[in-house]
């Protein structure tokens, strides 16, 4: 036998959001971090055996600056026009 369901209510609007979809902007409150951010800092995601070398981000900066001081210098040569 099957079972009687009432009929889904629909709401009396179609443009109106669900209550769990409303964003109370009252409660926000600043991004905490983004003086972080400032100064273009750019993120990159590092695989889980590489990250586990390094403890921190300033590890990770001194790591790959020591290893772009070690690569030859590059010339750019422009192409001949003509």
């Amino acid at each position: 036998m099957k079972r009687n369901e009432s009929p889904k209510r629909l709401r009396k609007t179609q443009g109106e959001m669900r209550v769990e979809y409303r964003f109370d902007y009252a409660k926000t409150r600043p991004n905490r971090f983004a003086d972080r951010m400032k100064n273009g800092a750019v993120a990159v995601i590092l695989d889980p055996d590489v990250a586990a070398v390094f403890g921190s981000s300033k590890e990770v900066n001194t790591f790959l600056r020591s290893v772009i001081a070690t690569l030859p210098v590059r010339v750019h040569k422009r192409a001949k026009v003509g």
